[in-house]
């Protein structure tokens, strides 16, 4: 007999923690690339696909929130919201639409500011706190000498570590595969 789905598809331990939520909601996660783009987000309505890949991965794999908020959160905000492209960029983001990404691939948020904002022109604009770091600083400026400047100025520390939080994530899809069988 067929599944409608796939295990993984509904099976996921979700994380609904409100301060997380709030927090990337916000732009103030601590991951400068994350929150440049969900303040550009709030700001004017819209972000670049890419920055849309990156706050989903993040959302759905870093801090393991359903990734229906993250969805419904960006109809309620983006300027060019259209259900069928949103929800499918999310259901894709998080491993668990009809055409997933693997639920492996996990985004680095560093790497991925490095690779595409590298002089961090995106970020300064954005998180104005951060503007006086250096190129290397911005993209981490608590792990890259900067923490002090960073936190004189406001900016806050990392809401998770990231290499601990993809474990989880791994751990969780991997449950809800097996849960699934």
């Amino acid at each position: 007999m067929n599944k409608p789905f796939k295990p993984e598809y509904s099976n996921i331990q979700w994380s609904y923690d409100r301060d997380h939520f709030a927090a990337w909601c916000e732009g103030r996660t601590g991951f400068p690339i994350v929150d440049a783009a969900m303040r550009q987000l709030n700001h004017m309505g819209y972000m670049h696909n890419r920055c849309r890949m990156i706050v989903a991965s993040f959302l759905s794999k870093d801090l393991l929130i359903d990734w229906r908020m993250g969805e419904r959160y960006f109809m309620e905000h983006l300027i060019d919201g259209d259900f069928a492209s949103n929800n499918g960029g999310w259901g894709f983001s998080a491993s668990v639409g009809v055409d997933p990404q693997p639920y492996f691939r996990i985004f680095n948020p560093l790497l991925q500011s490095e690779k595409f904002d590298p002089n961090g022109d995106y970020i300064r604009k954005w998180v104005p706190e951060l503007a006086g770091l250096s190129d290397k600083e911005i993209h981490d400026p608590y792990n890259r000498g900067a923490g002090t400047k960073a936190k004189k100025q406001g900016y806050p520390k990392q809401i998770v570590e990231h290499k601990g939080a993809r474990d989880r994530a791994l751990t969780a899809y991997k449950q809800g595969i097996d849960s699934g069988k």
